[in-house]
């Protein structure tokens, strides 16, 4: 019996982690891999880590992690969660079933990519999904920015805080934008292209253009995309955990989640999308997780727990 099972080995996941043990907690993180930013050269942003491989940033905080004993770490994804009736938990897994007190969910969300080849080998170098994060990197650039949503409208009036030109590009799909978008992007010059994009040019680091159906080049530097993107939501909504209208996990201020003893952070909880928020989610879900476990045992392997301040006080 673990006293808390954390699901998603990101940045959420990890800080919640490392705070369940400081708090001398029993806690296994079990990681698919799946990070979103797994692709991705550098990260920015991050106070102290700025312009930071991520997967330099996860291993150095694995391996500080490590460093706890009572934390255990496993590779692969969590099946199935269900809860039992005395309000434990039990996760399966391919190893099979992991019976915890308290649940950390930070599975984060899968994001829908274009569909223009050579996209991989251009995604975390020239091609980005976020503004925030990397716009900076646009400055002066000559931007295509896909999607067909209306939300796009916006997206690309918010690349041109950097960029000097954006170009949306709807790969084929009609733009779902009404008269006020296109207005909108019309004051600022940007074109909507209602085209397919082909291929991207150029090497990774060094993009040069994109290739359209009808045979035209649309010259750029950087490319973004805002397409849709999923939370991971399943093993939520097999505990019975609330959702958002935009299909995040519903927490409160504290990262716990309409169900007693679950608790959620980072990218798939609503808010901001960025490393640092993320981490800092992790950090309140995981000491509201280890309080909420005040004056209870400890598993049979981890240190006795101090007393419950509050049942003391009481």
């Amino acid at each position: 019996m673990y006293d808390a099972v954390v699901v998603g080995g990101g940045p959420a996941g990890l800080s919640a982690a490392t705070w369940l043990a400081r708090y001398r907690r029993r806690v296994l993180v079990l990681d698919a891999g799946e990070h979103r930013n797994r692709w991705v050269d550098r990260s920015h942003g991050y106070l102290v880590n700025d312009n930071v491989d991520p997967k330099e940033l996860l291993r150095v905080a694995r391996g500080q992690l490590a460093a706890y004993p009572t934390v255990e770490f496993r590779s692969g994804a969590a099946l199935g969660a269900r809860r039992e009736a005395d309000g434990t938990f039990v996760l399966q897994t391919v190893a099979g079933e992991v019976p915890a007190k308290r649940v950390v969910l930070a599975t984060g969300v899968v994001d829908e990519f274009p569909e223009v080849d050579g996209f991989f080998e251009h995604y975390g170098a020239g091609v980005f999904h976020c503004p925030t994060c990397d716009g900076y990197d646009a400055q002066g650039c000559d931007v295509v920015a896909f999607g067909w949503s209306s939300d796009i409208a916006g997206f690309a009036l918010t690349l041109l805080e950097w960029a000097a030109d954006v170009t949306v590009v709807t790969d084929g799909s009609r733009f779902e934008g009404d008269e006020s978008c296109r207005r909108a992007l019309e004051r600022h010059s940007v074109d909507v292209l209602e085209d397919d994009a082909v291929a991207f040019i150029g090497r990774r680091g060094d993009l040069q253009g994109v290739r359209l159906k009808g045979g035209d080049v649309l010259t750029c530097q950087l490319a973004f995309f805002s397409i849709a993107h999923h939370p991971r939501t399943d093993l939520a909504s097999q505990l019975g955990c609330g959702l958002t209208g935009e299909g995040c996990i519903e927490v409160d201020d504290d990262g716990l989640t309409s169900v007693a003893g679950v608790f959620a952070a980072g990218d798939v909880t609503p808010g901001m999308q960025l490393v640092q928020v993320a981490t800092a989610k992790g950090t309140v879900a995981g000491v509201a997780c280890a309080l909420s476990l005040q004056g209870q045992p400890a598993a049979s392997d981890a240190p006795a727990p101090g007393p419950d301040p509050e049942a003391e006080l009481s």
